[in-house]
């Protein structure tokens, strides 16, 4: 236990264990990770995580067995710098974007992440949801200026990937306490509608169903409709939409929903997309809080690493992943 520092075991909570080690710089050893399973180890998506922490450090020790079911970790020094990473297509960008997030403002030198790979699918955070919900919530947290940005280059959807998106995040010592209790009304709603190797019509189709459910409740609704061609629309066709609500007080609450990867599953009309997009943000601002589900964990770790107890954010109920990442 000693020579290890803290000892895991199983595959669960792996991105927080690695992030949370990182920032604290205590080294891990995860064992027996899908040790029982047929097909054993880390998933090609982990290794490339692994791999992308590797390049945001300096002098990190990372050691594999042969079947992929340990893995002893000791961090680094967070170095920021230009950063290129092919993402493994098993996850979007995102899967990999809400680490950098996390760990961005506490490196030495600004950071400027190029990641490649799959931008939108129904599995993690999308892009557009990251940057409508997370980097405004990381603003109010005194990260800002004009090197902190989010750009989609190229969007990609599953499961053949080709999107590309720039993150760039200053550097940021100590984090602002803040005081987000009262999230106030709704004031207006926004969104993307996007599209790739589809025809153009989709986003029409989506941002018509959407607000067909949401004019009952507001009349100012604007949806960005973002169909990219040639070499930017990747190599699957699919589409999406992303909807974000603001409120009075300067919160984001957030929904989304992408079109089945090709291949998988039965596919979904751009009608009952919209629709059941629209409906699940009806359901994040009936859940309440000044921070919305897909955002709580980045909220509470920032309120964790600030000054003690002067930050207070009112919260809805906690999503899984959060207490996931309070429970490791």
């Amino acid at each position: 236990m000693a020579s290890h520092g803290l000892v895991y075991d199983g595959c669960n909570f792996f991105r927080q264990r690695l992030v949370l080690a990182t920032l604290s710089g205590k080294r891990v050893k995860i064992k027996n990770i899908r040790s029982k399973d047929d097909n054993p180890g880390l998933r090609d998506c982990e290794a490339s995580f692994i791999r992308l922490l590797d390049k945001v450090t300096n002098g990190s020790r990372i050691e594999i067995n042969q079947t992929g079911t340990v893995l002893f970790y000791q961090p680094g020094l967070l170095c920021g710098g230009v950063v290129e990473h092919d993402c493994n297509t098993q996850r979007s960008v995102g899967y990999y974007l809400e680490a950098l997030l996390m760990l961005a403002p506490f490196m030495k030198t600004s950071l400027k992440a190029t990641l490649r790979g799959v931008t939108n699918d129904p599995v993690d955070p999308t892009v557009d949801l990251l940057k409508s919900t997370a980097l405004p919530l990381t603003r109010k947290f005194g990260i800002d200026g004009e090197g902190f940005d989010l750009k989609v280059v190229k969007r990609g959807m599953a499961p053949g990937g080709g999107g590309e998106v720039v993150f760039t995040c200053p550097v940021r010592r100590t984090m602002m306490p803040v005081q987000l209790t009262d999230p106030g009304k709704i004031k207006r709603i926004r969104g993307v509608a996007y599209s790739v190797r589809v025809s153009p019509q989709m986003t029409n189709r989506l941002v018509e169903s959407a607000r067909g459910v949401l004019n009952h409740f507001l009349p100012d609704i604007y949806i960005h409709t973002d169909h990219m061609k040639g070499a930017n629309s990747g190599k699957s066709p699919g589409f999406g939409l992303t909807l974000v609500a603001e409120t009075l007080n300067g919160c984001f609450l957030g929904a989304e929903m992408s079109s089945t990867p090709q291949g998988q599953g039965d596919p979904v009309l751009p009608e009952d997309l919209g629709r059941n997009c629209a409906q699940l943000l009806l359901e994040e601002i009936h859940r309440g809080g000044s921070v919305d589900s897909s955002n709580q964990s980045l909220a509470l770790l920032f309120m964790t690493l600030g000054q003690q107890d002067v930050s207070k954010v009112l919260l809805g109920p906690l999503s899984p992943y959060t207490d996931d990442l309070f429970s490791v």
